[in-house]
This record gives structure tokens, sequence and C-alpha cells, in this order.
């Protein structure tokens, strides 16, 4: 997923973008430089899904904020032409209550960073765009960013009141939701876990 050489002959907004994104061609900005993303497989889908699941329940629950599935747009930064800079599109991301303006249109992307963002990788992604996005993420206000390894089930916990620790869990380890889901007793296993196919 490299950036393409030729975005940079025009500025890209987000009419731009939700526009290729109707099209079912879809785009994160990274430097205000269109980056394709990769389409993923079944097992990605899945386990985006199963997550959003998971921390839905008590979100709703307990009336905390909103999780999203993929394709959300979070607008984090814009140019001096008034284009897009960074744009990011977790695969699941969580928003806290009171966070929306009063004029918010539903209808566009989000004007901030999430509160978390999940990343679930993909074989074809690689460590320099996962942590481009981690970067960016943290820098433009998330609280934490989650990413997920599913082929050794391991989950990397970032923070931005600790940017230099990585918390790892993996097997039965229980994640520390705190800060975002206070009384949320998540088990790592417990984000991995998916139904047989028949």
């Amino acid at each position: 997923m490299t950036a393409n050489p030729q975005a940079r002959l025009s500025v890209i907004t987000e009419d731009e973008l939700i526009r290729l994104d109707s099209e079912g061609k879809f785009f994160e900005v990274a430097n205000g430089e269109l980056v394709p993303m990769s389409p993923v497989g079944y097992e990605h889908s899945e386990l985006t899904f199963h997550v959003a699941k998971l921390l839905d329940s008590i979100v709703r629950d307990r009336k905390l904020g909103y999780v999203h599935p993929d394709n959300l747009i979070y607008v984090l930064a814009r140019n001096e032409a008034e284009g897009l800079e960074i744009a990011r599109i977790p695969d699941v991301s969580f928003i806290r209550r009171g966070r929306f303006p009063k004029d918010f249109d539903r209808k566009r992307p989000f004007p901030g960073a999430p509160n978390l963002a999940v990343e679930v990788i993909s074989p074809s992604e690689t460590e320099t765009v996962t942590l481009a996005k981690v970067r960016d993420y943290l820098r433009y206000g998330s609280e934490e960013v989650w990413v997920l390894f599913p082929d050794a089930q391991e989950v990397y916990q970032y923070r931005s009141s600790d940017p230099k620790t990585i918390h790892v869990y993996t097997g039965d380890d229980v994640i520390d939701t705190t800060a975002l889901f206070p009384g949320l007793m998540l088990k790592t296993s417990d984000l991995f876990v998916l139904p047989e196919l028949e």
C-alpha cells in the first residue's frame, strides 16, 4: 500500500474521498497523497465485525458513545490549501459521547480522531504502514490504538498517555480497558473467537 505519486497533482478534498468511496475505490490520505486500501479476505472481515460487536454491546449498555465498523473516514489533518493532509479509516473505532459538533452532518467524515482505533493486520500490510497509522491516530487525538495480529492471536495496545510503552496481550491475558470501557472484562482470546463455517 504505497502512495500514488500522481495524487499530489490536485488538492484532495472530503468530497473527492467520498466520491471515490461511492465508486468502490477505497483510499486513506497520508501526507496529502491518496493511499489505496487493499482488499481483505474473509477472516479479516469477520474479525472486524466480531470486535465491533464485542465493544458495541458494552458501549450501548452504558451509553459511552459509538462504535463503528470499517469505512468511517476520520479527517485528522488538513493542509494549507484546505485539502486533506491525513485521513484514516480504522477497521473498528470508538467515539466518546459529546464529541460531535452541534452542526455535524452525518453524511460527512468525522472531524478528528477516534478515541479508540483498532487495526486488524492483513497479510499484505507492512510494519511501516501499520506504525504510520498508529502514530497518526495518537498524534491527532486518539487515546488508544489496538493492533490485532490474527495469525499470532496477539493484541498490541498503544496509549497516548504512555506513548513509549507497547502493551502486548496474548492467550487469556486480560486487556486493560479501564480508560475507555470501565468494567469491561475482555480477554485477548475473546477477540479471536470465530464461529465454525458450515
